[in-house]
């Protein structure tokens, strides 16, 4: 949730007896209802330690590293920081971000293979020295910046550039230029990664050939005096632990094969969507409706058919804000309707979603089956945690959008077992119990 401007200090509401992540958002709705019906977002910050828990059980082997892009919300920074995972960043902000939070320089990679060359100086200043390359030209730009980087060498992988028409990564070939170059300039090598895409349709043959590859780079190291001892197999996980026993099934035998743990190799992957996605849910409003396609003349008035009829809703956040996302192709999954139980002889109407803005682009969801909605209904979007709410502009003229943050009493009792202390690792914390922000004490005369 990148530029939602939040306090520096978080409260956040400990759920016990019964309570749920639904009642603390009905609790807010109520409260918005009374006032301006703005959106808000609801984080739950024990989702973190709840995949933080799946990503040690599925993948014991691959050390988990954050890459802030997905989401650099400080609250989540501070969470996965206590948690003890590494960082990738991609620029000057979020390395000051990640490394406000205390996190060891050796534990953050500034990647990116165009980097501006004050953010170079910046981590050379900050000493965080692992840092991605994957051509000539930044080769030299961090020799005559960071005497004493550390690179790893992006590869570049089959089922990445068949995704994207911006090649990234370098070849086998290249990556022999770049190691005798680096030998050349003075500039240490230290590991390869590569990027294999959630959508690849072969996890296995994607993954044994980058593998293969990252093998291939480790022994021409080698043949150079480099000592090569990370490697980073990158994102592309879901929040879904099937595809991560996926990624799991098809990694282990080839990093066995590749890279046995005798060799002291570690292993990196970034699970950003993986971590995130299921922390925020967002609650927007419904501030329009348009009826289209009706045959008035064939119906009676107050009466809709479901054949004839189509609905445009108007909500309080678009794609200019915290569907941002939609602008760069990603579908948004239909929202549930606030307090409503779809009985099996109801009524539902094909629909769209649109955002405040009236522009042509600002259609959230362009089709979805949704009862008849009245000005005021409020709809919610789950999982909208991972690059669903980042970016938004606090501009001084716009109020901001407020952010409320629980935990359930389970989670915080994990967090305590894995180390997390208020007045330790989550300083900007502060605990509140639910009852006390929706039934607060009455004062005495």
């Amino acid at each position: 949730m990148k530029g939602l401007c939040e306090e520096p200090c978080y409260v956040i509401e400990l759920l016990e007896d019964g309570v749920t992540i639904d009642d603390v958002i009905d609790g807010y709705i109520s409260e918005h209802a009374l006032v301006e019906r703005s959106a808000f977002v609801v984080g739950d910050l024990g989702a973190l330690m709840r995949q933080h828990v799946r990503w040690q059980v599925l993948a014991p082997n691959l050390q988990p590293y954050y890459p802030v892009k997905c989401n650099s919300s400080p609250a989540i920074i501070e969470v996965l920081a206590s948690l003890g995972l590494g960082f990738v960043c991609t620029n000057k902000a979020e390395l000051s971000l990640v490394l406000e939070q205390g996190v060891p320089p050796e534990n953050v990679i500034l990647s990116g293979v165009c980097k501006q060359l004050a953010h170079i100086k910046y981590a050379a200043k900050n000493n965080v020295c692992h840092l991605v390359c994957d051509n000539q030209a930044e080769l030299c730009k961090i020799a005559r910046a960071h005497s004493n980087a550390k690179l790893l060498l992006q590869l570049t992988t089959e089922a990445h550039a068949a995704e994207t028409s911006v090649a990234f990564g370098c070849s086998l070939k290249s990556c022999r230029y770049l190691l005798e170059l680096a030998r050349e300039l003075g500039v240490d090598v230290v590991g390869v990664t590569f990027h294999i895409p959630p959508s690849c349709p072969d996890l296995q043959q994607a993954y044994h050939h980058a593998l293969s590859d990252a093998r291939c780079v480790f022994d021409m190291g080698a043949e150079l005096g480099f000592s090569m001892n990370i490697l980073d197999i990158g994102g592309g996980i879901t929040g879904s632990d099937f595809q991560l026993q996926q990624v799991e099934c098809a990694v282990s035998p080839l990093l066995d094969a590749y890279f046995p743990p005798l060799s002291g190799v570690q292993v990196l992957a970034q699970p950003g969507t993986f971590y995130v996605a299921s922390v925020f849910s967002l609650a927007v409003n419904v501030i329009g409706k348009k009826v289209l396609n009706q045959q008035w003349g064939s119906l009676a008035q107050g009466e809709l058919s479901a054949t004839d009829t189509e609905f445009q809703y108007y909500i309080n956040e678009g794609v200019y804000g915290s569907f941002r996302r939609k602008l760069l192709g990603n579908t948004i999954p239909a929202p549930s309707v606030h307090k409503h139980a779809l009985c099996t002889e109801e009524l539902v109407y094909p629909s769209s979603l649109w955002g405040p803005s009236l522009d042509q682009l600002d259609e959230v969801v362009e089709h979805c089956l949704l009862p008849e909605l009245s000005l005021g209904d409020w709809l919610l979007f789950p999982n909208m945690g991972a690059n669903g709410l980042e970016e938004l502009t606090c501009l001084p003229s716009e109020p901001q959008m407020p952010v409320y943050y629980a935990i359930y009493t389970a989670d915080w009792c994990g967090m305590q077992e894995a180390g997390v202390a208020l007045d330790g690792t989550m300083k900007s914390f502060s605990l509140i119990n639910h009852s006390a922000v929706f039934n607060p004490p009455s004062k005495s005369i």
